[in-house]
């Protein structure tokens, strides 16, 4: 039967195997084991690949097929949330508060369902961030933190991991201004890596592997100014 055998990931070898191998089902599988070290990380990104497992199971590597993306220039606003945007009772900043942003995701009982964002992720994660790969947008409201999401860039290649909001609307929020963000240097897509209700009603739609792959190319080939992750309030808006 097609595509049925999974990659087992040594420790040294930091090679995925070429996306067309990975699973119909459970769709996307590509590989098994490794490790979550700086190197392999960057590499899966690199290579469409991301991290997805819980507690008591062994590092999975993923790149389903279909793929949800945002396309920059194609981001959905609402009327409600145009309003809120309007209105301008918070502050977006730029990597201010990473770990509080990753806990906040990673918090199962706040989040009133299962977390993928196991202590070891939440530790290369914030490794990533440390090596200046993994970045957050913070949303504040009355001086509280009210929601953020984060994610990996390779280049102007984004992919997000995850979102969370205290607040009515503080993760669209974020992701409004991740998008002009990144839309301010014509990069053509953020990876959302999977479909759901809430990035569908943001735009979200879902693309083949090789179209996503094809956008992910033009993405990574985008360099970045040097300063451009550096901590800092976004003003510009959306």
């Amino acid at each position: 039967m097609k595509n049925q055998i999974v990659a087992l990931l040594g420790v040294d070898d930091l090679a995925f195997p070429p996306l067309k191998h990975a699973l119909i089902e459970p769709n996307g599988l590509l590989a098994v084991g490794g490790d979550l070290s700086i190197a392999r990380l960057k590499s899966a990104y690199q290579s469409g690949v991301f991290p997805w497992y819980s507690d008591g199971e062994p590092i999975m590597w993923w790149s389903p097929d279909p793929r949800g993306i945002i396309l920059t220039d194609q981001l959905r606003i609402n009327r409600t949330l145009r309003k809120v945007l309007k209105q301008q009772n918070f502050t977006v900043t730029l990597n201010q508060a990473f770990d509080r942003v990753i806990h906040y995701c990673a918090d199962a009982p706040f989040r009133k369902e299962d977390t993928w964002i196991v202590d070891d992720m939440l530790a290369a994660y914030q490794h990533l961030h440390d090596n200046g790969d993994a970045h957050s947008i913070e949303v504040w409201m009355d001086g509280e933190l009210a929601g953020g999401l984060y994610g990996v860039a390779i280049n102007g290649s984004f992919s997000g991991e995850s979102m969370f909001y205290r607040k009515s609307n503080a993760s669209k929020i974020a992701l409004v201004y991740l998008n002009a963000l990144l839309k301010s240097q014509n990069v053509p897509l953020i990876d959302c890596q999977m479909l759901n209700p809430f990035l569908e009603d943001m735009g979200c739609v879902e693309v083949s592997r090789s179209q996503f792959m094809t956008l992910k190319e033009k993405a990574l080939a985008v360099l970045l100014p040097t300063d451009f992750w550096l901590p800092r309030q976004l003003t510009e808006e959306p």
